[in-house]
């Protein structure tokens, strides 16, 4: 029999997706409102390496994490789950290797994260918190009728599927590119067809910069993950991808030994590595990141090419942008058309903003490689104007 959940208390919220964005979110909001948190999946997947901005520092003292998370490093040396992130090695626009470095940084190095761990570690502080955390549970429709939004779950918590619905006055998507909820609301812009195919493997070198590395039709990425192992990353566009490479480990191998400072990390570990497929890099935003009593979050919003690497950075200074806003606005508390225009307006700003930052960016990085410009590739990037 399908349960009803009643939160429409007017200090409640709902989040679809416990990811990064959604975790920050609700730990953001759960000293002043009822917060229920959702996720399809019991326990977080397992991702591309990813680095932590050193600015995040501040987010996570702010929450008052930090402390625990820092002191979590120093009791695991043996097996760290989060490594420092010295900086890159960077070959792009010139042979020759530059090293981008973190050492003056007034934040301090930040980290390469074991993804899985962090999200973990997220859920679990939302959990000590009084946040409500229903997973797995797939979101199967929403709807907004009297003033509140319906959510409606399936909810395989108890090894038995039951369909659940919750009555709340806002919800936020943090569902990551996908946008479930969203997408139903508004329609979303592509602004380029970059995928990644990515691998792991072990590292037992000394050296833990990263490195990017261009080419004629994309570039590649590596850098070190926790216990000793690395991720490898080839980027391009979905129609240039070279056929295979996402299921032939012995191809992805060749393709990028062509490349001297990638065939050295190869040169040992060939037998160790694990081709993890294609995922979907491109820069994507939707038309309105928020609507009536709804906001989108982090990657649901805008999600940015790897290249940034500002990805889970934007996913956490984004949610504390908005959980701000929601406090400031009152509108969770006050159910008014002023005042939910206004917010809409404020918020749409706020992201715009962003967006086109990045969108700047990006075009000023991709120009930087000139080698190639008669390249389909390259072609695309330095033709677009932000």
């Amino acid at each position: 029999m399908p349960m009803i959940k009643n939160e429409d208390a007017k200090n409640s919220v709902v989040i679809i997706g416990a990811g990064v964005a959604g975790c920050i979110a609700a730990l953001a909001l759960c000293d002043s409102y009822k917060v229920t948190l959702i996720d399809k999946s019991a326990s977080p997947e397992e991702r591309i390496g990813e680095c932590l901005a050193p600015a995040a520092r501040r987010i996570l003292k702010q929450l008052n994490l930090l402390t625990e998370f820092e002191s979590r490093l120093e009791t695991d040396i043996a097996l760290p789950h989060h490594l420092p992130n010295a900086g890159m090695q960077i070959s792009w626009g010139q042979e020759a290797l530059h090293i981008a470095d973190n050492l003056n940084n007034p934040d301090g190095f930040g980290w390469r994260l074991d993804r899985k761990r962090f999200e973990l570690f997220l859920r679990e502080k939302a959990q000590q918190r009084g946040v409500e955390c229903i997973w797995p549970a797939k979101l199967i429709n929403s709807q907004y009728k009297e003033n509140s939004w319906h959510i409606t779950l399936i909810n395989s918590d108890l090894n038995e599927d039951q369909e659940v619905t919750i009555v709340c006055p806002f919800v936020i998507d943090a569902t990551g590119r996908q946008a479930h909820f969203a997408k139903k609301y508004t329609d979303r812009q592509q602004s380029d067809r970059l995928i990644s195919c990515w691998a792991t493997l072990d590292d037992n070198s000394e050296n833990k910069l990263g490195n990017i590395h261009s080419t004629n039709n994309g570039w590649w990425y590596s850098a070190p993950l926790p216990n000793q192992r690395c991720v490898l990353a080839f980027q391009t566009d979905s129609d240039l991808m070279p056929k295979g490479l996402h299921r032939d480990p012995a191809y992805f191998i060749k393709y990028a030994q062509q490349h001297s400072s990638l065939a050295k990390l190869l040169n040992d570990n060939q037998k160790t590595l694990n081709l993890q497929g294609i995922v979907s890099a491109n820069s994507t935003r939707l038309n309105n990141f928020s609507g009536q009593q709804w906001a989108a979050l982090g990657d649901a919003a805008i999600s940015f090419d790897p290249l940034s690497s500002q990805g889970i950075f934007n996913a956490m200074a984004n949610a504390m942008q908005l959980a701000l806003l929601l406090k400031k606005s009152n509108i969770l508390n006050i159910i008014d058309n002023d005042i939910q225009q206004h917010f809409n307006k404020t918020y749409q700003q706020q992201i715009e903003q962003i967006w086109h930052h990045y969108l700047h960016h990006q075009h000023f990085f991709y120009n930087q490689e000139q080698r190639w410009s008669k390249m389909p590739f390259w072609q695309r990037r330095h033709q677009y104007k932000a």
